[in-house]
């Protein structure tokens, strides 16, 4: 049989997977076998599936019971058995998790064991929305494929490399003495693109920022192709305005909140991560193509609003690590959201930023003039590759 990496990104409400052949004399093969989400959990649970020449193999829904929670570990158990009857000859030897936060032990991916699972576990409460799920992942794995070694690759590890100025905060030191820091997100896209960038821009190795913008939103800004720089900080919540999460607050407003409206930490959590962002300023939907169509004037302000945070960030980002060569667009909103490339780089025309508005409206992968003093690229990430390969490199597969 022909043995591949499987890699499982576990959200709270959906499920992505990938299943990647491991080739001969080592690698992992450029493109999946297999993939797809399951998504709608906790709601109406729906399977996506195609394989490696674009075919469908499902697009169904799923008859799951119970709760959010337990409607989430059914989802993993009914993957895990479609992968059995979809593999035809493909055997899963390794299986590769991202998970979102590694604090500060782990600064590169582990192959995971009851220690290092109870460590991530007393990291939950710095991501809230993603960290709990990710290792729902691992433990329903170890369950059902308990021969099947499991790494865990952070999307905390590549922002590692930032100076200790960077990284911290104004706090007492008893505070910051354990551990309250800047740590970064989005790791596994931006250490991707960072791995492709030569292949685009002859400027690669200079002053970079990439903006990796989707429903989760952050930048980071890179020298010699390494990260100095991140919007996301202490947790995922800091930075962007995202599709319902808030990004930078002043915390003066949730000590208001508390004084004045009596809302308890639970409550907290809630406005911060689960109602706010696109969602919350346009109270109609935290999704970038149902606003950017919409004739709604909430639908623009929360547009405007987004673009702003972004322009905004990207001066900072610029600022910090001393100017900029290029400038990289990714995630779903940056790839696939032209208009909103338009105004980002308009409103920051002052950086020596000209685009081709055609190239832009084609999603070309380079859409700055030849005039341009920064390269601006669209390049897709490629998350699940990055863990694929991890995993396979870790366990010397």
């Amino acid at each position: 049989m022909t043995r591949a990496v499987l890699t499982l990104n576990a959200g709270s409400s959906s499920i992505k997977f990938s299943l990647y052949e491991l080739e001969n004399g080592g690698g992992i093969a450029a493109e999946p076998v297999l993939s797809g989400q399951i998504d709608g959990i906790g709601v109406k649970a729906h399977i996506k599936a195609k394989d490696d020449k674009g075919k469908k193999l499902d697009d169904v829904d799923i008859p799951l019971q119970g709760d959010a929670e337990s409607q989430h570990h059914e989802a993993l158990e009914f993957l895990i058995s479609w992968l059995h009857d979809h593999e035809k000859g493909w055997k899963i030897v390794a299986v590769g998790h991202r998970v979102v936060h590694g604090g500060e032990r782990y600064s590169r991916p582990m192959k995971l064991d009851d220690n290092i699972i109870e460590h991530l576990t007393r990291l939950i409460p710095l991501a809230p929305l993603h960290q709990p799920h990710n290792l729902d992942g691992v433990d329903a794995l170890r369950t059902m494929m308990p021969e099947v070694p499991q790494v865990a690759c952070f999307d905390t590890a590549f922002h590692r490399t930032q100076a200790p100025v960077a990284q911290a905060f104004a706090l007492p030191r008893w505070i910051t003495g354990e551990g309250v820091k800047r740590y970064g997100f989005h790791g596994l896209s931006y250490e991707y693109i960072a791995r492709v960038l030569p292949d685009y821009s002859p400027r690669a190795n200079g002053r970079v920022v990439v903006a990796h913008l989707g429903n989760g939103a952050s930048m980071c800004g890179m020298v010699d192709r390494k990260s100095q720089v991140s919007t996301m900080g202490f947790t995922a919540v800091e930075g962007l305005m995202m599709g319902t999460r808030t990004g930078a607050l002043d915390p003066g407003v949730m000590l208001y909140l508390m004084e004045n409206k009596g809302m308890d930490v639970k409550a907290l959590t809630k406005l911060l991560y689960k109602e706010s962002g696109l969602l919350g300023v346009s109270g109609i939907s935290p999704d970038m193509r149902t606003l950017l169509a919409s004739d709604k004037p909430e639908a623009k302000e929360a547009v405007d609003l987004f673009c702003y945070r972004v322009v905004r960030e990207l001066g900072s980002l610029a600022a910090a690590i001393g100017g900029i060569d290029a400038l990289v667009f990714t995630g779903g909103i940056g790839e696939h959201a032209a208009e909103v490339r338009r105004r980002v780089c308009l409103q920051a025309s002052w950086l020596g930023i000209s685009i081709d508005e055609s190239a832009n409206a084609l999603h070309a992968n380079r859409i700055s003039e030849p005039r341009s003093t920064v390269d601006v690229l669209v390049i897709p990430t490629n998350e699940e590759w990055m863990i694929a390969r991890h995993t396979a490199t870790l366990l010397n597969l």
